[in-house]
């Protein structure tokens, strides 16, 4: 059994990834409440198993249950509501609004064409493509993902070029 500071400190060091696993799962869920309960989860989950935690990569080890979480949600609601793609940019109506009123729309268009160009990936490819992101190793994502690094390859391979094709007018 581990101490309470142990525990303290464990709780610390999962606090400092709290961030980027809200990013993470706003992406793939599409909003910030289900964003929210989803961290919570993975969270509470987290800290619940921490006894299981192999030294390593702590925040690899926490998108894994996030990503976990976020499966076991959507199969929960699958047969009442149909699991729909990332449509609607969070936020992008109170950019619109802000001080600097052109640079921020041309700045909500950017961002409203890359959620779109994400959203048109399949799930597994904007997963991917989205802890690539977050700084993560082909290996690291295959181990989150639990799938071949070669896997992994590929589906990225594959998804940039998606991306490269629908962002392709921001290249001129």
């Amino acid at each position: 059994m581990t101490s309470p500071a142990d525990a303290d400190a464990f709780v610390r060091q999962v606090w400092a990834h709290v961030g980027a696993l809200y990013d993470h799962a706003r992406r793939l869920a599409g909003g910030d409440a289900e964003a929210e309960d989803l961290v919570q989860e993975t969270c509470m989950r987290a800290l619940l198993g921490r006894r299981t935690f192999v030294e390593g990569n702590l925040k690899a080890w926490l998108f894994r249950i996030l990503r976990n979480t976020w499966i076991d949600a959507h199969r929960k609601r699958r047969p009442e509501q149909p699991f729909n793609e990332l449509d609607v940019v969070d936020g992008a109506e109170d950019a619109l609004r802000s001080d600097d009123g052109e640079l921020a729309r041309l700045r909500g268009l950017v961002a409203a064409d890359v959620e779109a160009a994400l959203a048109a990936l399949s799930d597994d490819a904007r997963a991917i493509v989205l802890l690539d992101l977050e700084g993560f190793s082909e290996r690291e994502i295959a181990d989150i993902l639990g799938c071949p690094a070669g896997t992994v390859k590929s589906r990225l391979s594959r998804a940039r070029v998606r991306l490269r094709q629908r962002l392709a007018e921001y290249a001129k």
